[in-house]
């Protein structure tokens, strides 16, 4: 069986971010045989919308958009944890979408939002960016604090664990319906 190399990524800056908590918590969850690993956007460097050229052309020029493109390219599939802010999502995964473009095509990514309402309004928002870019969107869940997880980023006994693995569930068969067409 081949393995799948799946890229969580955190798509928080904020230096009280919890994001790196729920990244690893989804981590956690991954099925056997399918190699993790976690992009910290924070630790990207990634200017904001920095190529002279728009990203629809390909012709990345600058070494951190190429470099995000080739590590974009290593994965069968991402899933995105995500948090709301002020009802939206961080700008920096905005901007880590928005520099690149073929990369997404047909690309599985799931959403697991986090935050008050388990970022309703972020994961409808982001979804609409993924399909304008053909990703393929796969919807997780919305980890909401007080019922999954403390504000803090401490998963509580009601997180829905299973939910995660169905996200990952999802994401495996769309790698493995990509590779046979």
């Amino acid at each position: 069986m081949h393995s799948h190399k799946i890229g969580i990524i955190v798509s928080s800056s904020r230096p009280t971010r919890i994001g790196t908590k729920v990244a690893t918590w989804v981590g956690g969850l991954a099925p056997h045989g399918a190699e993790v690993e976690i992009i910290d956007l924070a630790e990207v460097a990634l200017p904001f919308l920095a190529e002279a050229e728009l990203p629809a052309t390909g012709n990345y020029a600058e070494a951190s958009t190429v470099a995000w493109a080739e590590r974009v390219r290593t994965y069968d599939a991402l899933i995105v944890t995500l948090p709301e802010y002020n009802a939206g999502y961080p700008a920096v995964v905005k901007n880590a979408i928005d520099t690149l473009h073929a990369e997404w095509n047909e690309l599985p990514i799931g959403i697991v939002g986090y935050g008050w309402g388990g970022a309703a309004g972020s994961a409808r928002q982001f979804g609409e960016v993924l399909d304008r870019v053909k990703a393929l969107r796969l919807d997780g869940p919305g980890l909401s604090f007080g019922q999954d997880l403390t504000p803090d980023g401490d998963f509580l006994d009601a997180a829905p664990a299973d939910d995660v693995r169905g996200l990952y569930d999802q994401l495996v068969a769309a790698v493995r319906e990509k590779v046979a067409a």
